[in-house]
């Protein structure tokens, strides 16, 4: 089941919103497939943006590493975490008023080009604290941070994934050293800026200033709820972090608008679903028995997983699948759950 017969997905929409990491590329290596989607949107004369919780590059950066990958990309048209964040503490403080940064270099920049001040210490009496990832925070950094939150700076987050993808698997992203922090002050920041707020998403929707706008991302908890709250359709991709399980076990407002294993979905028919099935995917069937689904049928595995969408959501349960025949099977194993 797709938009309809023979529709490509992109042509309902005239803004293309990628996140980045696990979307575009895994760490400094395109995704397969990536390079090739962005270009033929771009020489289709469409509009595409890019919304990263990255705080650790600036977007002119972040352009660059896109464009050295082989996926042309003005720093305009990159919306990241540690810019947006800036641009609120700009909004909130008064020129030049001190701002405890705990992240990486890009952050400190974005505050600078603000026209606000870095600092590093609570005895600057920072008027706020914005905190984001970056490879060197360490203890340090959190307890001058912790201290100055204490004495009532306020406390902005650029984002609070909990773990970014690696070559190596998830490691913990900037949303565990904030609920380190929260922990020691038992409290949660003042203000999370980055996905699933969103503020980034509604950015790139005003940039484009037309049409309608879709969301494409790897993550349940930040790009997808995010275009929800958003109010936007929103495209899951299979390349980064959220797997099958996860989505079946999805609360509502987690759950995306369309499936694909990775971004040929914007424009094949056949590698795209739209979920949940509302009406029989394929020749699939699923039986509920308390938490167990079970899988019946045959046909693409994208439709068997409409239907389990359907039927786990349905039921509210973090389901156990099983199959009922060897096309079952089969279609499990290609959804990795097997």
């Amino acid at each position: 089941m797709t938009t309809s017969a023979g529709e490509r997905l992109v042509d309902g929409y005239a803004l293309v919103v990628f996140d980045l990491d696990g979307v575009i590329y895994l760490i400094d290596r395109p995704i397969p497939g990536a390079v090739e989607a962005v270009g033929r949107l771009h020489a289709e004369g469409r509009a595409v943006a890019y919304a990263t919780n990255n705080a650790s590059r600036r977007s002119s950066e972040v352009a660059d590493l896109l464009t050295g990958m082989g996926v042309p990309a003005r720093p305009e048209e990159v919306l990241t975490s540690a810019a947006a964040s800036a641009e609120l503490l700009r909004d909130r403080l008064p020129a030049g008023a001190p701002v405890l940064v705990v992240g990486a270099e890009a952050l400190r920049a974005e505050v600078r080009a603000v026209g606000l001040r870095p600092v590093e210490q609570a005895e600057d009496e920072p008027a706020a604290v914005v905190q984001g990832y970056g490879p060197q925070v360490g203890w340090v950094d959190l307890a001058e941070a912790s201290v100055a939150i204490r004495a009532g700076a306020l406390w902005i987050a650029t984002n609070t994934d909990r773990t970014l993808p690696s070559g190596r698997g998830p490691l913990p992203g900037n949303g565990s050293l904030v609920a380190a922090l929260g922990t020691a002050l038992r409290r949660d920041p003042d203000v999370v800026v980055g996905k699933p707020e969103p503020a980034l998403f509604a950015t790139a929707a005003r940039r484009a200033g037309t049409g309608r706008t879709l969301v494409v991302g790897d993550r349940l908890d930040t790009d997808i709820e995010g275009a929800r709250r958003a109010g936007l359709d929103s495209l899951l991709v299979l390349t980064g972090v959220s797997d099958v399980p996860e989505l079946l076990s999805a609360p509502p407002e987690r759950r995306p608008t369309y499936i694909s294993q990775d971004l040929a979905g914007l424009f094949d028919p056949a590698a795209l679903v739209r979920v949940p099935a509302t009406s029989p995917a394929g020749d699939w069937s699923v039986r509920v028995t308390g938490s167990d689904l079970e899988l019946d049928g045959a046909g693409r595995p994208l439709d068997a997983l409409a239907a389990l969408c359907a039927a786990a959501w349905s039921a509210g349960v973090e389901p156990l699948v099983r199959p009922a025949s060897p096309d079952a099977e089969a279609a499990l194993e290609a959804l990795g759950l097997a």
